[in-house]
């Protein structure tokens, strides 16, 4: 289902979730526009200002909407919250008194590969998702084989020269008397450094993915958070859904799912991307007085 209206007023009365992505402005102090017509960027209709009289004014906004969604989360459930340069710090400092500390559970740098680079000092040519988790416990599907990796050359040639009856090459290895076994095909855990998912998917109005939303982002990151923060038939929440790719990779994935946003826009491209076309709530004060 979507929604149409602000995550403060609407989460708490959803229910709760496995996983919440939320992707919230940048504070980048401009406004943000959709591309509209072909072959052009961002030249349509402005959708959102990014405009909150510096970063307490961004901190006083979001304040209040991650303590709902923290109480919206299943005690098992994770918070991955995307952000940039502008706001990470002072951001990771309010999660972890809503969260608590000790429940962080870890940042993905995401390299977008676009953007420009400096000529005269370094570029920020990268993005941050923080995890939380509810409680001490949470879903972590790290064993799903579309989030591995294949190992290094090096590891591969030095290490994998076992081949079992089947022909796979593996390694083992004794850690502490016991006996571990490692495929090679079966490639290893993903690090906390992301560079293959280019933003370029969604942003370029020469692939089909793009929508011209503005700051959309792209299929492949969201099918891998999806991946590790739930299970299937899962509930995932998207709280700022935007074009809905959280949405839509959910649906992909067998998950249960609810979009949020305060923009009737977002709310447009996000139901032409879900198949079948998912009904909206509109009107906040029936669900609100249920």
């Amino acid at each position: 289902m979507l929604y149409h209206g602000d995550c403060l007023d609407l989460v708490p009365k959803l229910g709760l979730f496995d996983l919440i992505y939320v992707d919230p402005p940048f504070n980048t102090g401009h406004s943000h526009s959709a591309r509209e017509g072909s072959g052009q960027r961002s030249t349509g209709s402005v959708m959102y200002q990014d405009t909150w009289g510096g970063i307490d004014g961004f901190c006083s906004m979001l304040e209040p909407r991650l303590r709902v969604l923290h109480a919206a989360l299943n005690p098992s459930g994770s918070l991955w919250l995307h952000l940039d340069f502008r706001g990470i710090h002072e951001v990771k400092i309010l999660t972890d008194e809503i969260f608590e500390k000790q429940n962080f559970r870890g940042e993905i740098i995401w390299v977008p590969g676009n953007g420009a680079r400096g000529k005269k000092g370094l570029s920020v040519t990268h993005q941050t998702i923080l995890v939380y988790s509810r409680g001490e416990e949470f879903t972590y599907n790290s064993d799903d084989p579309e989030v591995r990796e294949p190992y290094a050359e090096t590891s591969r040639n030095m290490h994998f020269k076992s081949v079992d009856e089947s022909g796979r090459h593996y390694r083992e290895r004794v850690i502490n008397g016991k006996a571990y076994r490692y495929y090679e095909d079966h490639g290893r855990r993903m690090g906390s450094v992301w560079t293959d998912c280019p933003a370029m998917k969604a942003n370029t109005p020469l692939n089909s993915e793009a929508t011209g939303y503005p700051t959309q982002k792209p299929l492949k990151l969201l099918d891998r958070i999806v991946r590790l923060g739930t299970n299937p038939g899962g509930r995932v929440l998207d709280p700022m859904c935007g074009s809905g790719t959280t949405l839509r990779a959910a649906q992909k994935l067998g998950r249960e799912w609810v979009g949020v946003d305060l923009n009737p826009f977002a709310i447009s491209v996000a139901q032409q991307r879900l198949d079948p076309t998912p009904g909206v709530v509109t009107n906040q004060l029936d669900l609100l007085t249920e």
